[in-house]
């Protein structure tokens, strides 16, 4: 057997194709995961395919129920639904058994009897002579009807792949172009456990050619198990996908993104506050750029694509040859940017979510909440603010921020102004922004006091914080009654009283 062909790929050109995401839930949803099955799920979309999620949970150690739904709660969160599945790999265990018999009666496979023992002998003895530890084939000689009979017998056995001695195994990738690999330098690795369990270089190969899979998108840390895959598709007499491989998503300092670098699971970044539509419009040009379809979208320095002009512009030509860098700063750029842009009533549901992790319960109408969001939407850093820094606008507890207190509230002669202040709203009539200014700077020109004075203590009473929207606004959406009161009362007011 001999790869020194090219390999043709006949699912290249298939329409509509079919793309796969296939987590291990061994751990939650991490940031490259989401972003590999965003990339199949845009793919699947643009082209009118199919995108099927498959659970690889063969490793019933690490594996576990509560992250696979970990796993689909983060695609949820992100918009991506799936249109077969979820299958789960421990469920198809006997078909994979099945193809490792095949490799075996065609030859391509054999049985190999070496305990962990021996083979973690040879690879420390490989090792101490400055060799690369690889399996040495010795197996492979036994004759098949000797490893039938062992095997009979009751010797544990693996199944390994007979990969060729000589030649080269190639393939063409969509995003690095040709890619070739010399036979002689890859082991004959190991298809099926002496338990009957595959080994992912099995498994994955079997369930792309059961599932039709035309197109296979995924990290460039799968490009080494590449070859052994192609070797396998041949051996089955199965027709290759189309190979895709993203670059590797890096933290700032250029290493390989990791929990040192911050949250790396996609469900701890909703727990921070960010919106879903930002970190999917993150996610999508971290290794991906829009390219010439970006200028057809109002020019091509255009970072904020809607979901269906993500789906319109996606082609597997825009993946970068360059590893992504996560940039934290982007992504909250990202946040801000979609949370003013929310509509109230669509930025509300995932606000009550933050409420109710939060344990607050708001104390307005529904109608008070939607305006006191588009007051704040554009100080808006993130969800987690609306059951913070603004709790001020929802409800009467609130807390005063120390240093705003300190920096502005700190004169004793300037709070009683404010509570003066308070009383003549309280006897107004007639009270709207334009009022509510006109009597502050009134009051102190009365005074012989800067305006700017009144303005800052009265935004720490009025809001709990040193910066806010506009005062007067802030002022026409509590009314007159609450400011009244706010300004004279005077509350929880850290480290003095009136």
């Amino acid at each position: 057997m001999t790869d020194s062909q090219s390999i043709p790929s006949a699912a290249e050109n298939m329409v509509p194709p079919r793309v796969r995401f296939a987590p291990s839930p061994t751990g939650y949803l991490h940031v490259g995961g989401a972003r590999t099955a965003l990339f199949n799920w845009l793919f699947a979309r643009h082209f009118g395919g199919k995108l099927v999620l498959r659970i690889e949970d063969t490793d019933a150690e690490r594996s576990s129920a509560a992250m696979v739904t970990g796993i689909l709660e983060g695609m949820q969160w992100l918009g991506m639904d799936w249109d077969e599945g979820p299958f789960y790999q421990s469920q198809r265990l006997e078909m994979y058994r099945e193809a490792a018999r095949k490799l075996l009666e065609s030859g391509h496979a054999y049985r190999c009897f070496c305990t962990r023992e021996q083979l973690e002998l040879r690879r420390a003895t490989a090792a101490e002579a400055g060799e690369t530890p690889r399996y040495d084939g010795r197996c492979r000689h036994i004759p098949a009807a000797e490893a039938i009979r062992r095997s009979a017998a009751g010797e544990p056995a693996v199944v390994r792949f007979m990969v060729p001695q000589s030649g080269v195994t190639e393939f063409q990738d969509a995003v690095f172009g040709r890619m070739e690999f010399v036979n002689s330098e890859l082991e004959d690795f190991v298809l099926l456990r002496s338990d009957g369990i595959p080994t992912y270089h099995l498994s994955v190969v079997v369930d792309d050619i059961d599932m039709r899979i035309t197109h296979v998108i995924r990290g460039a840390d799968h490009l080494s198990n590449t070859p052994k895959q192609v070797l396998q598709y041949r051996a089955l007499g199965a027709s290759l996908p189309v190979f895709a491989h993203l670059p590797l998503i890096l933290g700032p300092d250029k290493t390989r993104l990791s929990k040192r670098h911050g949250a790396t699971s996609v469900m701890a970044y909703k727990e921070m506050g960010i919106v879903p539509e930002a970190f999917r419009n993150f996610l999508a040009v971290l290794g991906w750029s829009p390219g010439d379809a970006a200028k057809q979208t109002e020019g091509p320095d255009r970072e904020i694509f809607s979901t269906e002009e993500l789906v319109r512009m996606f082609s597997l030509h825009g993946i970068s040859h360059s590893n992504a860098v996560f940039n934290n700063d982007k992504l909250a750029w990202y946040n801000t940017e979609y949370i003013r842009q929310y509509q109230p009533d669509r930025l509300l549901p995932l606000i009550e979510e933050e409420w109710k992790s939060a344990g607050y319960r708001p104390g307005r109408s529904r109608e008070e909440i939607l305006t006191a969001i588009a007051l704040l939407q554009p100080r808006a850093r993130n969800l987690k603010d609306f059951a913070s820094t603004f709790k001020a606008y929802f409800g009467e507890e609130y807390e005063i921020d120390p240093a705003a207190a300190a920096r502005f509230l700190s004169d004793a002669s300037l709070r009683s102004l404010l509570a003066e202040l308070g009383r003549r709203y309280a006897a107004m009539d007639d009270f709207n922004e334009g009022r509510a200014e006109l009597v502050l700077r009134d009051l102190a020109a009365e005074k012989g006091l800067k305006a700017g004075a009144l303005i800052n203590g009265a935004r720490v009473l009025l809001t709990g914080q040193s910066v806010a929207p506009s005062l007067f606004a802030v002022m026409a959406y509590l009314g007159r009654d609450r400011v009244a009161q706010r300004l004279q009362v005077q509350v929880a007011l850290p480290g003095a009283q009136p």
